[in-house]
């Protein structure tokens, strides 16, 4: 198959929520309409009775919830789907806004009851920003829950977006009775049993037919009629220009535990959902169906297999063909690299592939070689941008709990902050280790996988940071910038990359800096060469 048609086969996407919407249901349910898994795990109450296939950490089987971005891949009707199942608690946020440089469409699972969440806002917001094209999946319809309409009106307030139905609800909860799929003209009826695969499904081209009212009943017929009608008159119709562009946002309703409604999301993804699309470097803009591969690092993951304590870089491929064996270019460190094995995903589960396409996403086996945000390329130095570092929320001093095994605590540390799961500061004073996290369930886990990875323990202290700024002063050589240094001295710290670190103890004292020396530019992500949007990006 020549390349162009295997770029035009791919589609590549992240599941994005607030917790517990469902998120990694959809996804089970995803797969398990795409033949790729015969059984789907349910993700419940914390309680795991069959391992969700995309929570692979030990960590997440415990607690019930996803602390890591999983890659699953499958072929659908001979498209072949690269999904990206993000952690959905705010927490693990950065790890997702990375994931969201990586992929070329979203599909948004909100709770039917709970509507549109904090994390979700935020995550939306993201995607807005980047005009990445937005699919709305309204989940748990058998359940009680907001009215369509009203749960419309608050995805476009509060998300700023502008929807436009493709399928809707008949009746809800105890009344649920099916869908009506406007996008292909037919109704679903729905059993309320989870067991089966697939849904009765009737074509129905006219509403007004006498045989909607058979199916359904009279009264709840008439109710969808007007309900449509409503629908028709209220939201714009779909166009497929508008969705790719990130002006219009199809929604469809459903319910993932039942199986309900994912079979007609899949089927218009598949149609609708845009195929590799091109990517900015730091000197032009690359094209999926360039004939020379380029791709970049946009997550790392140590020890996916304790057994062997592999550690894997995840390379979106942006452009040409990824071959095994091949050398290519490390960019920034300016050598050539080959790699003998690079895997396809499945969760846990991997195979090694000897030709990957733009799109897809690879893994590859890594000694430490690798950065999130490297780019690799045949032989042409170019770089990705756009995988900013966050300013964290967060700050500990991190101790050595035991002194015999300090070699694995460091080694430890090195390789999860390269995963990107925390950051590292060393104060400049005197050079004590500062972690800094988005969320404080991150120490958690940090210290969970130092233990069960590592074999090393450590304990933490409290420090007063309100925020970390990179420092960018207009002129390093300036008597301003000399007098910052001194009079800050205290504050200092160095990250992973060696940047210059400011800790601000409160919002007042970032303020008052910011005043006494304006020639010291202070910021919240650490790619401030970028625009002023990407600054904003700020969980």
């Amino acid at each position: 198959m020549s390349l162009q048609k295997e770029i035009k086969r791919r589609r590549t996407f992240a599941i994005i929520a607030h917790p517990d919407a469902g998120k990694t249901t959809l996804t089970e349910k995803l797969l398990l309409f795409g033949g790729a898994i015969q059984e789907a795990g349910a993700v419940k109450n914390n309680k795991i009775k069959k391992g969700a296939t995309s929570d692979f950490m030990e960590i997440e089987r415990q607690r019930g919830i996803s602390v890591a971005t999983s890659v699953l891949a499958f072929e659908y009707e001979g498209i072949k789907i690269n999904i990206l199942d993000t952690p959905g608690h705010k927490d693990f946020a950065e790890d997702t806004f990375r994931t969201l440089t990586a992929v070329d469409s979203v599909i948004v699972v909100i709770d039917v009851a709970k509507g549109v969440e904090e994390q979700t806002e935020k995550l939306v917001e993201v995607c807005r920003m980047r005009n990445i094209p937005i699919i709305v999946f309204v989940n748990k319809m058998d359940r009680e829950g907001r009215d369509a309409f009203d749960l419309l009106d608050e995805i476009e307030q509060k998300l700023n977006l502008r929807v436009t139905p493709l399928s809707f609800p008949i009746g809800m909860g105890y009344d649920f009775k099916g869908i009506y799929n406007i996008w292909e003209k037919n109704i679903n009826l729905f059993s309320g049993d989870s067991r089966r695969n697939i849904e009765e499904t009737i074509e129905i081209e006219d509403t007004d037919s006498p045989e909607l009212d058979k199916l359904i009943g009279e009264k709840a017929a008439n109710t969808l009629r007007e309900e449509l009608e409503l629908v028709y008159e209220v939201y714009p119709d779909f166009d497929k220009e508008e969705y790719l562009d990130g002006k219009l946002q199809p929604v469809f309703f459903g319910s993932a535990l039942n199986n309900f409604g994912v079979r007609e999301l899949l089927d218009c993804f598949v149609d609708i959902a845009p195929t590799p699309k091109p990517k900015e470097s730091d000197t032009r803009l690359v094209s999926a169906d360039e004939k020379e591969f380029s791709g970049f690092v946009f997550k790392i993951h140590a020890n996916m297999d304790p057994k062997h304590r592999d550690r894997l870089a995840f390379v979106k491929i942006v452009s040409g063909i990824f071959e095994r064996n091949t050398p290519y270019l490390h960019v920034r460190h300016g050598k050539k690299m080959k790699f003998s094995s690079p895997n396809a995903f499945f969760a846990e589960k991997k195979q090694i592939v000897d030709t990957s396409y733009a799109g897809d996403i690879v893994g590859l086996h890594d000694t430490g070689n690798f950065k999130i945000g490297d780019t690799l390329t045949e032989g042409e130095k170019m770089n990705y941008r756009g995988i900013p570092s966050f300013s964290p929320e967060h700050f500990k001093y991190i101790n050595n709990a035991d002194p015999m095994k300090s070699k694995q605590l460091e080694k430890g540390i090195d390789q999860l902050m390269d995963e990107g799961v925390a950051q590292l500061f060393t104060l400049e004073l005197n050079g004590r280790k500062v972690i800094g996290t988005v969320g404080a369930l991150q120490f958690e886990v940090i210290q969970y996988r130092l233990e069960h990875e590592y074999g090393a323990q450590c304990s933490y202290e409290n420090l007063n940071v309100h925020k970390a700024c990179w420092i960018d002063p207009v002129d390093p050589k300036s008597e301003e910038f000399a007098d910052f240094k001194r009079v800050k001295s205290r504050f200092l710290a160095r990250d992973k990359r060696g940047q210059l670190v400011f800790f601000a103890d409160s919002a007042f004292t970032l303020q008052m800096t910011q005043s006494k020396y304006p020639n010291v530019k202070l910021h919240f992500v650490s790619e401030f060469e970028k625009s002023s949007k990407t600054k904003r990006i700020n969980p």
